[in-house]
């Protein structure tokens, strides 16, 4: 009888252990491969997009490169060979990445290529902000105070497809006053990685090359508008003259209410990593993906989801970026005598 009641309880282990392993195996597993997590606006998109992944039941594996294209493809690679079922990159350099699309590919993982496009590969998905017209929003706003002078071109990673989106809506707005000879570009040139020290020397080398004499700077994020204000900042021009950026990053937003940076674009991060986390989740079951554009990588039209940027200034700052919570007010005026608050 005792023999028979082991026997029994031993079987319901073993079965219980077997719907276990199965659950297991069901559980959807999202690889995360990111470019690095040294920008402020990375680590919100990590953050949302493995919460809401988790929400909806996935398990999320995150690994960053720390803008290393190497470390990155093996990284990449580690992640396929752990039995993901879907792979979501954020390239440091989306031509080097995009080779990883094959291998995944060859063990049935799809690739949803996360604000970054993939280069001349068959990735499966895209999603972004609209980033040309992120540029176009960044020289209209620049434009609309200062149609004429001298305007500096500082552009983000040459790496980075989106940085060259970004210039293509830049110049979409600028190219038709510089043929009216209203804007003269006194020089143009690219940061590696989008590092600050990087703006803050190339434009610390323009104000030289240039006596002072320039009215405009499109930087085309906000870690490249810091090093810019900076280099003005040594010569007494911050807030004298003109600088755009993108992400709405604390700091900038603060330099804004400050009056040391123009503008900058919010691309609410919420909305991105949420829809990401989503779209991922949706791959990896086999669903239909609504798209809502298509971005040529090089290959192909990747079938793409792309997002509204906002401009962000000092007249909206409370309307957009801290009534989404992305900023609190006192992040934002922290500097600011609070008698001078804007009223919430």
């Amino acid at each position: 009888m005792r023999k028979s009641l082991a026997i029994s309880i031993l079987l319901c282990l073993l079965i219980l252990a077997s719907s276990a392993l199965v659950l297991a195996q069901d559980e959807l597993v999202i690889g995360l491969s990111m470019d690095n997590l040294r920008l402020e606006r990375w680590q919100h998109d990590r953050d949302i997009f493995v919460e809401k992944a988790e929400a909806l039941g996935a398990k999320v594996l995150v690994q960053s490169a720390n803008g290393d294209d190497m470390v990155q493809l093996s990284q990449a690679e580690n992640l396929i060979t752990q039995g993901i079922d879907v792979l979501v990159v954020v390239p440091h350099n989306g031509k080097v990445m995009g080779s990883i699309v094959r291998e995944a590919h060859a063990n049935d993982v799809p690739v949803l290529a996360y604000d970054r496009m993939l280069m001349d590969c068959d990735v499966d998905y895209y999603l972004s902000f609209d980033n040309v017209r992120v540029g176009e929003l960044q020289a209209q706003f620049l434009i609309d105070r200062q149609p004429s002078g001298k305007y500096f071109l500082l552009g983000g990673s040459p790496t980075d497809n989106n940085a060259k989106l970004f210039r293509e809506g830049q110049m979409n707005i600028i190219q038709p006053y510089i043929d009216q000879d209203k804007i003269e570009i006194v020089g143009d040139q690219w940061a590696k990685d989008w590092l600050p020290q990087e703006a803050l020397s190339i434009i610390e080398n323009a104000l030289t090359a240039n006596n002072n004499d320039i009215d405009v700077i499109v930087a085309s994020n906000d870690s490249t508008a810091g090093g810019a204000i900076e280099a003005l900042a040594e010569q007494g021009l911050a807030g004298k003259v003109l600088v755009s950026g993108q992400d709405a990053d604390l700091a900038a937003c603060q330099r804004i209410v400050e009056g040391t940076q123009t503008m900058t674009i919010y691309k609410p991060i919420n909305n991105i990593a949420t829809r990401g986390a989503e779209i991922a989740v949706n791959i990896a079951k086999g669903n239909d993906i609504k798209t809502n554009g298509a971005i040529n990588n090089g290959k192909y039209d990747v079938p793409s989801v792309l997002l509204t940027p906002i401009q962000v200034h000092q007249a909206n700052m409370v309307k957009t970026v801290i009534a989404d919570g992305f900023h609190s007010m006192e992040e934002v005026y922290k500097n600011i005598p609070q008698s001078e608050w804007p009223a919430e």
